[in-house]
């Protein structure tokens, strides 16, 4: 009997962990249950909303199941899909937005539009600050008013300035000093199409009188009448200017001038160019031309010595400005495609090609050079005319104009209408 109070016999113990018995097993670990008081609570709406996998129930003396499921027979336990735990859709840490398409069409759409306008702000300084502005029209003297629309001097020069001795070999250039014209053209553009008139070189002209470019001295004209590429031999761009302007009547806007070396890269800068050769083909010793009939594709020296025969021609220099202008409206045709326009590894190194060699006056813009640029092109598309400057016969071995077209030549063009009169 036990000497505490109250205190049950060891035998009414029963058999649990305590007695003291060397028998005595420990007793298995309780479960702590869900105890709560009336009816089970609905599936969902527990204490922790749903959140926690249902559990059996102590009601009234009793555990009841109520649908209970642990969650690891379907592997759905905390956070299980349709539950409120993490990676449940009531997850508030895991209600990530939806992209805003809107939004980001915008902003791509917006930065492209910026790099256009960087790049092409950028591209129009870069080219031109190429452009060598040496030619200074304001020293040209008594000049004729301007008429509607723009009138351009193109002018091929035989400049070897740059040239190697292997090239001048190459491009069958010689190695005469200074420089001469080999090739003048007027380029009128307005509102009635393109019209591109060639000045033969021999040409006879009556010298002006006119202002040195370099001594600023004035030249009284004497009635000396020579070849019009001598002009541009005496004084340079200004002169030649001055001459023209005297012996047509006509008013020259602008004034562009490319060189032997620049002509020939700008054509393999574009990957040639395909021309026609007429029947009976092309030879000649001097230009270097050597070339069958028929259509073929020439490179930079090809080209050049093109443009530059007139030895092997029955027309001599009226054929050869004629192959000129074909050449040309060819090139501009060729520069203007897809594959070079669209290609900036094809359409900067032409353009550096071509401003590099370019000469033109101080008052030339970029514009003024893509308008004369898309005129040319335009000389043979159908809306545009070219033609020789008409010929009345020769004086000396010069080729004289005939002045009544020639007069209304210059009047069509300073009224901006469409040119009637015939060239040779």
């Amino acid at each position: 009997m036990s000497d505490w109070p109250g205190a049950r016999s060891d035998e009414n113990r029963g058999s649990r962990y305590g007695r003291g018995s060397a028998s005595a097993q420990p007793e298995g670990p309780r479960v702590m249950r869900q105890v709560r008081r009336g009816p089970a609570a609905p599936p969902g709406q527990g204490a922790y909303g749903g959140g926690v996998p249902q559990q059996q129930s102590y009601v009234n003396g009793g555990y009841t199941d109520d649908g209970y499921d642990s969650g690891y027979n379907t592997g759905q336990v905390y956070g299980s899909p349709g539950g409120g735990g993490p990676g449940g859709p009531d997850d508030p840490y895991d209600q990530r937005p939806r992209p805003n398409w809107r939004r980001r069409i915008k902003w791509t759409a917006i930065t492209l539009v910026t790099l256009f306008v960087v790049v092409s702000v950028g591209t129009y300084f870069w080219a031109d600050s190429k452009l060598n502005r040496d030619v200074d029209l304001s020293k040209v003297i008594d000049r004729p008013e301007a008429g509607e629309g723009t009138n351009y001097l193109i002018v091929g020069s035989d400049s070897r300035a740059g040239m190697s001795a292997e090239e001048k070999k190459e491009l069958h250039t010689g190695s005469a000093e200074g420089k001469r014209t080999d090739s003048m053209m007027v380029l009128h553009t307005g509102d009635n199409g393109p019209t591109l008139i060639s000045l033969p070189r021999d040409s006879d002209v009556e010298i002006p009188t006119f202002v040195g470019s370099e001594s600023g001295k004035t030249y009284e004209g004497t009635g000396r009448h020579v070849k019009l590429n001598a002009a541009y031999a005496e004084d340079g761009p200004e002169l030649l200017v001055r001459t023209v302007e005297a012996n047509m009547g006509l008013h020259i806007d602008h004034y562009v001038e490319i060189g032997f070396a620049g002509f020939a890269n700008i054509v393999d800068s574009v990957g040639g160019v395909e021309i026609e050769i007429p029947k009976g083909g092309m030879k000649d010793t001097k230009s270097g031309a050597d070339f069958e009939a028929g259509k073929q594709t020439l490179n930079g020296e090809q080209a050049l010595a093109f443009v530059r025969t007139r030895y092997a021609l029955a027309g001599s220099d009226l054929d050869r400005t004629k192959n000129q202008q074909k050449f040309l409206a060819a090139l501009a045709n060729q520069t203007a495609t897809p594959s070079t326009v669209l290609n900036p590894f094809k359409l900067y190194p032409t353009m550096g090609a071509g401003l590099d060699t370019l000469i033109v006056d101080k008052d030339m813009g970029l514009f003024d050079l893509a308008d004369m640029f898309w005129a040319m092109k335009g000389v043979t598309g159908g809306d545009g005319k070219s033609m020789n400057m008409p010929i009345s016969g020769s004086s000396g071995g010069n080729l004289v104009w005939d002045e009544a077209k020639v007069k209304t030549l210059v009047s069509q063009l300073n009224n901006d209408e469409t040119v009637t009169v015939s060239g040779n």
